[in-house]
């Protein structure tokens, strides 16, 4: 199927992908003076007396606000609030199908952070959670941050945080079947963005060892001695990178046993995954063409392969992790989404798969796998 072609006559026909139904039918006087007036109104009169119950007699306690600027769409970059439109409502319905929550997209017509800090709180009042998309680096690590302090429900950038709890997933299980230890592993980030940036958190929490963490940006590998770099790599710098390596791509993947890539297409050559180390793990995930494409990558000793595509085997996609998370979030009315939440659904999803079924090319369940939900949700509950 050609997958673009297909996907702008499906957007055309339905005029978008969502709709709002009514739980109630006002089809008599009495239905509607439940509904609206005059009996609302002690409704209204409760929560203005107990804010609580605002979770408990509207639809805040199972609602999530999908906010975007439209800045840092998929692959696509800065297309704008309207442009961003479509994915968002993607995310939506996805929050729906698989989790049962009602998600709303709202694109918001700046790029200013403040201005975006003061919309999302302004608009919070409604809704129970909120799932930040598609904002660029390093903007995107300000306007989380100050959320989190500033809100009294569970924020969370998911191209950060879900992208983050997938791929650990997707590591414990590659590292199952290729007999090596997370101590031990020496892991190449391609990308330096709030995904990778979160990725690379993530993994250290988990237990990967830092020094041996290296990461990349367009410039190539980050490393002490670079000047001028944004704050957050400087930390980096200083952070991973134990034998202060320099240069590119390959330099870096020399005895690499992981490649993560959240970047670009194209830029990761058959020969470089050569010289990785033993049974290399490449995780390609830039969307929508990954790193290498598989047919590149056959031609490579590559063991694992995963991208980010839902036509490929080993999909490393987010929409494993963020409805469950949010699930969970919301059943137990959680203020934040922790590190512990996150490795926790991590664990879980891993976890769907016995040590006895994995395989090459089954490292990481199908989104379409109806137990992952209720296995993160479960996990991020136990875990708060």
């Amino acid at each position: 199927m050609d997958y673009f072609k297909q996907s702008l006559v499906l957007h055309k026909k339905l005029k978008g992908k969502l709709s709002i139904r009514s739980k109630v039918k006002v089809d008599s006087r009495d239905a509607l003076s439940l509904a609206y007036t005059p009996g609302v109104a002690e409704v209204s009169r409760l929560i203005a007396k107990n804010k609580s119950a605002v979770f408990t007699h509207t639809l805040k306690a199972n609602s999530v606000a999908v906010v975007s600027d439209g800045s840092a769409v998929l692959g696509l970059g800065n297309i704008g609030p309207a442009a961003a439109l479509p994915v968002m409502e993607g995310k939506a319905i996805l929050f729906k199908e698989y989790a049962d929550i009602d998600a709303y997209p709202i694109c918001l017509d700046t790029q200013d952070t403040e201005e975006i800090i003061k919309a999302v709180k302004w608009l919070s009042v409604g809704f129970g959670g909120i799932n930040l998309e598609d904002i660029s680096t390093p903007r995107c690590f300000e306007i989380e941050e100050r959320l989190k302090k500033e809100l009294d429900i569970p924020v969370m950038h998911d191209d950060q945080h879900g992208t983050a709890v997938v791929v650990l997933a997707a590591v414990i299980n590659s590292l199952k079947l290729v007999g090596k230890k997370t101590k031990n592993i020496k892991v190449v980030i391609n990308g330096a963005g709030s995904a990778a940036v979160a990725v690379y958190k993530l993994l250290v929490k988990y237990g990967v060892n830092e020094k041996k963490v290296i990461m990349l940006d367009s410039q190539g590998i980050i490393n002490k001695k670079r000047k001028g770099m944004y704050p957050h790599k400087t930390k980096i710098a200083n952070r991973t990178n134990g034998k202060g390596l320099s240069g590119g791509l390959k330099e870096a993947l020399l005895g690499a046993d992981v490649f993560i890539g959240v970047s670009v297409a194209n830029v990761l050559k058959p020969e470089w995954i050569d010289i990785m180390a033993s049974s290399p793990i490449v995780f390609a995930m830039a969307n929508p063409n990954p790193e290498i494409s598989l047919a590149e990558a056959k031609k490579s000793k590559v063991k694992i392969f995963g991208t980010g595509r839902s036509d490929y085997a080993n999909q490393v996609n987010n929409v494993l992790a963020f409805p469950g998370i949010f699930r969970g979030a919301l059943d137990i009315r959680a203020k934040q989404i922790t590190d512990k939440m996150k490795i926790a659904a991590a664990v879980a999803i891993a976890g769907l798969i016995p040590k006895n079924k994995l395989r090459y090319d089954y490292i990481i369940p199908s989104p379409l796998d109806r137990r992952v939900v209720k296995a993160v949700a479960n996990a991020v509950k136990k875990a708060a």
